[in-house]
């Protein structure tokens, strides 16, 4: 990989690094309109994106009372909860704008998770959208927050089933309309250092259990990972320029994924504008109105999860209805994708390019992905330039071979400031300027290549020990999904007299599988499908349960912690076997 072109710059906000050239970004006269509706198909030019900012800051310092060098950026946080719209980033741009915070919050929140995070980050309004406004509504009035605060962030007839935007509020565009008829604000004044330190976004990271933790991300850590993103991907884009050049090659990107998310937040919305590529929004995923908009705006990269990916495969006819011929590439994270779902797409579409990426809230973002020039299916890549990774196992000791699974453990610029509020949390994570990620991992030298690869083996959380031996749960879910009756599984570890635990899998049957079929009969197979392939303290000493869906988040994480509450449970009212 090249080198950085320069070392991220510390004393600017991500205002200025997005909206002023002079920090390396596509010139805003050449750049595509960054955000277009997928539905409606509102747009506004870079030019006119940068102007809308500007109004719109001058419109919150008078709504709010807020002014760039007043106060610190803990007294001017906005909470957003809404679904996406081609006006999120301009809000988060006018905050930065004046010095402000802001904290996206995940639209599927209930009433209890939007509080928690309104009461935590210590918002000061809230900006909604009509389909979420009576759970906001409920959220603060139980925080204390008066009704003028909540500003709505309108959305196309078509994404509300032709209803309007509830009266009695003020719009985003009513902010922007009053905020044009105000002076222009002065300079935000940050000394050197000051855009490391300071939080731009504070985005809640779900973790294993409890309640959700408010992580500070710096200006400088998205303006970091956008710079070692493009730097990646340089070479690919435009392989005549320089590392540190403007590339002349832009795209148009499907922006689906939610910008309450640091994927769609900083990958999407920040790493493609920065490139001068458009991005075409949706405020949710429903699968007619996604094809739609690919075949509509002629999309070349689709950003994806792997439930999403998984949708497409299973429904090729509904794909052969719509002209995708636009598409040259997908990008997938969040969760792992599996090399036989990836095989699958690319037997569908082979000149399509599929490439996966790592990353977490707490590295904003992107830790490492596969080139186009280098994918290797079920990799999630190299790492950036300016990553630093170390593998470690449980003991401490670093792992210095190939294919010797421990921790993953990363420094970089992009690394954010911490949890909030959360001094244990903090001291677990971040250690002498590394991040402990807390996920298994192995390094692979591509055999074509010779490019190192990082593959991903497991949550370390997670990982089943069975007499000390490790057991990683997606290797054993890789191998179960190669059994015919088998359409989703997922594995635990279960207490054992004798092991300690051993592993169990919850198994969703295939559509292969008749009504016939006994049950006994499949459990006995599977059992046997693992028998014969691995070893002893991977057999399935746990059972094997059937149920109709297993349960994930909406990136497609399995959520195993409920599995293992819900089977904690039902041992528990079996009481003990005599």
């Amino acid at each position: 990989m090249p080198p950085l072109p320069h070392d991220p710059p510390d004393s600017i906000t991500i205002h200025d690094f997005m909206l002023d050239e002079i920090w390396g970004r596509h010139p805003l006269g050449y750049s595509r309109n960054p955000f277009t509706c997928g539905l409606s198909g509102r747009t506004y030019s870079a030019l006119e994106v940068k102007e809308r900012t500007d109004y719109l800051a001058r419109g919150l310092a008078k709504e709010l009372g807020w002014q760039p060098n007043k106060g610190a950026e803990w007294d001017k946080v906005i909470g957003v909860f809404s679904v996406n719209t081609i006006d999120t980033i301009t809000l988060a741009w006018a905050t930065h704008r004046l010095g402000g915070i802001q904290t996206p919050a995940n639209a599927a929140y209930s009433t209890l998770e939007l509080v928690h995070q309104l009461k935590d980050s210590g918002a000061k309004c809230l900006f909604t959208c009509g389909p979420l406004l009576n759970t906001a509504l409920e959220a603060a009035s139980q925080v204390g927050m008066p009704k003028n605060r909540i500003y709505m962030l309108e959305l196309p007839k078509e994404a509300t089933g032709g209803q309007p935007t509830p009266n009695g509020y003020k719009t985003l565009d009513d902010l922007i309309k009053e905020g044009s008829q105000q002076p222009r604000l002065e300079h935000l004044n940050l000394q050197k250092g000051d855009g490391a330190k300071r939080t731009a976004f504070l985005c809640y990271s779900s973790g294993t259990s409890g309640l959700p933790k408010g992580v500070m991300i710096s200006h400088r850590n998205v303006i970091a990972n956008t710079i070692q993103m493009t730097t990646f991907d340089r070479p690919t884009r435009d392989p005549k320029k320089a590392p540190g050049t403007v590339s002349d090659y832009t795209e148009t990107c499907l922006g689906l994924l939610p910008m309450s998310h640091i994927y769609g937040l900083v990958v999407i919305c920040h790493v493609s504008l920065y490139r001068g590529d458009q991005v075409i929004v949706l405020p949710r995923f429903e699968f007619r109105p996604f094809l739609s908009a690919i075949q509509t705006h002629h999309i070349n990269l689709l950003y994806l999860v792997p439930p999403i990916i998984i949708n497409m495969v299973n429904n090729q006819s509904l794909l052969a209805e719509y002209d995708l011929s636009s598409i040259d590439a997908i990008f997938t994270g969040a969760a792992p994708l599996g090399k036989e779902t990836a095989e699958d797409l690319l037997r569908i579409f082979p000149s399509w390019t599929v490439r996966q990426g790592y990353g977490l809230t707490e590295t904003c973002t992107v830790v490492c992905t596969t080139s186009p020039a280098d994918v290797w299916l079920g990799s999630c890549g190299s790492l950036l330039p300016g990553y630093e990774a170390r593998i470690v196992t449980i003991e401490g000791t670093e792992v210095t071979g190939y294919d010797q699974p421990g921790e993953l453990v990363v420094r970089s610029p992009s690394i954010v400031l911490g949890y909030l509020n959360n001094d244990q949390a903090n001291r677990e994570t971040f250690q002498d300027g590394w991040m402990r990620t807390g996920d298994e991992a192995v390094v692979r030298r591509n055999p074509e290549s010779g490019h190192e690869h990082v593959f991903i083996v497991d949550r370390i959380k997670e990982l089943i020990k069975v007499k000390g031996l490790q057991v990683a749960p997606a290797e054993l879910e890789a191998h179960l999904l190669t059994h015919s009756a088998v359409g989703d599984c997922a594995v635990i570890p279960v207490p054992d007299d004798a092991a300690g635990e051993v592993p169990m899998a919850f198994v969703v049957k295939s559509s292969k599988v008749g009504i016939e079929d006994s049950e006994a009969g499949l459990r006995r197979e599977i059992v046997k499908h693992v028998e014969k392939h691995k070893a002893r303290h991977k057999w399935l000493k746990g059972g094997v349960k059937f149920i109709d869906a297993v349960p994930k988040s909406p990136s497609g994480k399995i959520l195993r912690r409920l599995l293992r509450d819900k089977e904690r449970e039902a041992r528990r009212q079996e009481g003990p076997k005599l």
